[in-house]
């Protein structure tokens, strides 16, 4: 019974990683939950390596957005601005059942690039392929997050069966 219980909670933290909430630290709670619980099942090892590849997916969904700004022409002022507003776009979003976190995840990166890079004087086609880099690289670390949270999540699996 205690490992199907594993088995839904960490189901259910996967899909909440896409909208922009902790599923990957949720995921690490049950396993160290699970490993108290049930004696000689999930090792010290286990947890701190599903903790190093979530710190890991943590700075890559922090990072990306600004990494491919730069990658399609950005400033630094710009990747900083992906970033940012990503974080804010978030945070606006959550009154929105479900997507409204990613929307505005997504939104706030594109945003946050593209005013910055405008501020910098960059004409307005310029600005608007750097944001849309921010769009791309936001993208692109949310699936890598997803990614990694499906790592996190058979590995704590496979340490519980067996």
């Amino acid at each position: 019974m205690a490992i199907l219980i594993l088995g839904v909670i960490l189901f259910l933290s996967l899909l909440i990683i896409p909208l922009g909430l902790p599923g990957t630290w949720v995921m690490l709670a049950a396993g160290v939950g699970y490993s108290f619980l049930v004696p000689d099942s999930i090792g010290m090892f286990v947890l701190i390596g599903t903790t190093i590849v979530a710190v890991v997916a943590e700075v890559i969904e922090f990072t990306m957005s600004a990494s491919y700004t730069r990658k399609y022409g950005g400033s630094r002022r710009a990747g900083w601005g992906a970033i940012i507003g990503g974080m804010v776009g978030a945070f606006m979003g959550v009154p929105v059942p479900l997507i409204g976190p990613i929307i505005g995840a997504f939104a706030g990166s594109f945003i946050g690039a593209l005013g910055m890079e405008l501020s910098r004087g960059t004409d307005v086609g310029g600005s608007t392929r750097v944001a849309w880099g921010a769009l791309v690289g936001r993208a692109v670390a949310a699936a890598m997050k997803v990614a990694a949270g499906c790592m996190i999540a058979a590995w704590l699996l496979w340490a519980a069966i067996f």
